[in-house]
């Protein structure tokens, strides 16, 4: 049991990384770099996030696949949405590591990884 709380914990870290990243990008980092010129600074704190966040997606997705195997929820339709979600939002972090000047891929990436969380909490309860 205990390896599986592990794997839940590497799960929520991952997904922490990912949408505390964002938070803190979008209320704090952002807003001050901008007003200064942020030029290659920003480029390359963008950069740095979205390589960690690809890595965060992986984790997701491994330690996301183990638990549904064990706990039975390869069924769950809320799953499969999740699933198509997290796709979506991988493809979106790759274009916007490409195109960091598309500012509506940033909102995106956002809106889906709420809707990420939200349905994760809906299939763990």
């Amino acid at each position: 049991m205990e390896l599986w709380y592990a794997i839940r914990f590497l799960h929520v870290l991952a997904m922490a990384f990912f949408i505390g990243g964002q938070l803190l990008l979008a209320a704090a980092v952002v807003p001050v770099m901008r007003g200064n010129d942020p030029g290659a600074r920003m480029r390359q704190i963008a950069r740095r996030f979205g390589w960690g966040t690809l890595v965060a997606i992986a984790v997701l997705f491994v330690t996301g696949a183990a638990m549904a195997g064990e706990y039975h929820r390869w069924s769950d339709p809320a799953l499969h949405v999740k699933l198509t979600l997290v796709a979506v939002v991988a493809g979106l972090v790759f274009w916007h590591m490409r195109r960091p000047d598309l500012r509506a891929i940033d909102g995106a990436i956002f809106l889906l990884s709420l809707a990420i969380v939200w349905l994760g909490i809906t299939i763990a309860h």
